[in-house]
């Protein structure tokens, strides 16, 4: 009768561990365009051997649900790898992205991870020490905004910036009126705009406030009409071809809808004074997009500006979606007017302007710009802003390489030819497809929404979500749904993109509008929504 020796078993049982991590290693490797030298470190050997059915079912027990999961209701992706506008699943799958506006100069670019790991293997810390790449970082961004702004704090993240910015303007305010720091400060925000999920930034996200049973909008913010020309309380009539083929025709009528929206703004601001509160601020976003690409119309900013200063509030511009050049004609979307042709320096200048997710293009490091007088109040209220983590050398250095590339990319001017591309083939494609009721926005923030009858607007919500996730399964196209009614295509892509990525996209789109959806009436209804 044999018998087996102990040694001899651990010895195979040693050899087939080894074997096994060097299969994955240089599966994972070779998918990654990595194969060679390259090794795992050994802390992150586990994670990287997990099957991909344990990743989803640890993810399911130990992280809230509230934390969704894009295209859980066609199968979650199991994202492995990025390449400028591609994304990589464990499997070798290539999809493209039109929707990560995070990656601003494209996923895995060798330029900034060279940059991230130079400074990680020298020294990560906190903003309390002296470091090159802080105060240049600051004094790059400062320079890319009109005077005075020109100080900066910096955050980890959109929603901390907006909720310091917030903090900026109460501070202001009581320090230009120390009688009334016992009064509660009013805030003006937009409907359907998304500001944040701080206690702070969730207070002005209407976005937020439509959603479930945990927020409300709280008395001291005022929330006033989206200025949305197309499905909005007041409407540009004019088909799309017609608003960018004969901008001249429509200016006064945009005008006249301007100054509809901004007298709300302008009511709130008279109705706060007269009951005797206090007005620290008017926050809105330069492009709202998870209201579905909402471009405020040619001069509603400066009549809600001057609005809100006559009564002594401060205007914030939130710039963490649309920041950093995405909309072609200016670095910041505050400078935009859906007229076009303008100075972006001859636009009315934030009081304070947050900026934040493609900053680091893809490390957490986002930004608060304000003038000097603000920040000087701010000093004078006597407490310490410290944040641990907000513009560490390393995040610095992510946010130097982005700068860097995007200038020496020329990423801005791509973003506006390759979008005016991307618009013009949608606008082909719209007099086509009746499901496609506007495409707006410019540059690289576009958005498509779909309608079931162009004359009535109403929202072709099911046939959205099954666009979507039929992009995503079929063509392995990722797109983003935004929208009150969850029927926009909100378009907004690492600015690398090409017209290539534009052509293949359109086509795809196409694709399923004119094959997969006409045939699709019975998934309509039994498809979940997609979470994207």
């Amino acid at each position: 009768m044999s018998t087996t020796n102990p040694m001899a078993a651990l010895a195979f049982a040693v050899t087939a561990i080894a074997t096994r991590q060097y299969i994955i290693r240089r599966s994972l490797y070779r998918s990654a365009g990595k194969e060679g030298t390259n090794s795992i470190p050994i802390s992150l050997l586990e994670a990287c051997s997990l099957k991909p059915e344990q990743v989803e079912n640890d993810r399911s027990s130990h992280i809230s649900k509230s934390c969704s999961v894009s295209y859980a209701n066609t199968g979650a992706l199991h994202i492995h790898h990025g390449k400028g506008t591609r994304l990589f699943d464990i499997h070798g799958n290539s999809y493209l992205d039109t929707r990560n506006n995070v990656a601003h100069c494209g996923h895995n670019h060798p330029e900034i991870v060279k940059a991230i790991k130079y400074q990680v293997e020298k020294l990560n810390t906190n903003t309390r020490y002296l470091h090159p790449n802080v105060s240049l970082l600051a004094n790059k961004l400062a320079d890319l905004f009109p005077s005075p702004l020109e100080v900066v704090f910096f955050v980890n993240s959109g929603s901390e910036a907006n909720d310091l910015a917030l903090r900026l303007a109460r501070s202001f305010k009581c320090a230009q009126s120390p009688n009334e720091r016992s009064t509660k400060h009013h805030v003006i925000a937009i409907d359907h705009a998304y500001h944040g999920h701080t206690l702070a930034a969730l207070d002005v996200s209407p976005y937020k406030h439509h959603q479930g049973r945990e927020m409300k909008c709280p008395a001291y913010v005022r929330i006033v009409p989206c200025p949305d020309l197309y499905r909005g309380m007041h409407s540009l009539s004019v088909p799309d071809e017609e608003i960018h083929g004969n901008i001249d025709q429509v200016n006064s009528m945009i005008e006249n809808i301007a100054a509809k929206y901004a007298s709300y703004v302008e009511t709130a601001c008279d109705e706060i004074v007269a009951e005797g509160n206090s007005l620290s601020a008017f926050i809105i976003e330069g492009g709202m997009s998870v209201a579905g690409v909402i471009l405020p119309p040619k001069s509603y900013l400066k009549r809600c500006a001057d609005a809100v200063r006559k009564a002594g509030g401060l205007y914030i511009a939130d710039e963490v979606q649309t920041g950093f050049g995405r909309l072609g004609t200016c670095m910041w979307a505050f400078q935009h007017s859906i007229n076009g042709g303008e100075n972006p320096n001859d636009c009315v200048v934030p009081d304070i302007v947050t900026v934040g997710k493609p900053f680091g293009n893809g490390m957490p490091l986002a930004a608060v710009v304000t003038t000097r007088q603000i920040a000087s109040s701010f000093e004078s209220m006597g407490v310490e802003y410290f944040n641990t983590f907000g513009g560490n050398p390393v995040c610095c250095a992510a946010g130097l390489a982005m700068l860097h590339v995007l200038s020496s990319e020329r990423l801005q001017e791509n973003a506006l030819i390759a979008g005016n591309y991307l618009r013009d083939l949608f606008l082909e494609l719209q007099s086509r497809q009746p499901l496609i009721g506007s495409v707006r926005g410019s540059g690289l923030f576009i958005g498509i929404e779909l309608v079931r009858d162009r004359a009535t607007q109403e929202p072709a919500t099911e046939e959205t979500s099954f666009l979507c996730s039929t992009l995503k399964e079929k063509y392995r196209v990722l797109t983003s749904v935004d929208g009150y009614h969850e029927n926009v295509i909100v378009v907004k892509p690492p600015m690398c993109f090409t017209k290539a990525d534009v052509r293949e996209f359109v086509s795809c789109f196409e694709k399923v509008l004119a094959t997969d959806l006409p045939s699709a009436s019975h998934k309509l209804i039994q498809m979940e929504r997609t979470p994207t």
